[in-house]
């Protein structure tokens, strides 16, 4: 596998654990706090210093991994530097590409010279009904 692949997977994990640590912890509201008994090692203070340090080293190796795989993202892509010019070897599609017709006077015409609907549709024009 590759660094690229391993280090996404840790990010994963470190990502969720950082949720879950996020949401164990008592808020003003109370939020997802853990109950029981609140004096030992695991009581209220205790599990407060534990979750707000788990939190603050998840997070450092969060960002950590953020900025080390963007790094790898980097070295492991084809382009080595970003460009900002607009290089496309697409033409653009010419009359004939669009409508199905010949360009240019190759088309039959009605008088004008403008090519009729029936000409560029292939279906007959809408007959016009006489102003009343």
């Amino acid at each position: 596998m590759s660094l690229f692949i391993i280090l996404t997977v840790i990010q994963a994990i470190v990502a969720a654990a950082l949720v879950g640590v996020v949401l164990m912890q008592r808020s003003e509201g109370g939020g997802l706090g853990i109950g029981g008994n609140p004096s030992g090692a695991l009581g209220a203070r205790g599990a407060a210093d534990f979750l707000t340090r788990s939190t603050k080293w998840l997070a450092v190796a969060f960002v950590t991994l953020s900025i080390v795989l963007a790094a790898v993202a980097v070295s492991e892509s084809s382009v080595g530097e970003v460009t900002s010019d607009l290089d496309r070897d697409v033409s653009a599609p010419t009359t004939e590409d669009l409508l199905g017709a010949p360009a240019g006077g190759d088309a039959p015409a009605e008088e004008g010279g403008a090519a009729s609907a029936e000409d560029l549709l292939g279906a007959p024009a809408p007959a016009e009904t006489p102003a009343e």
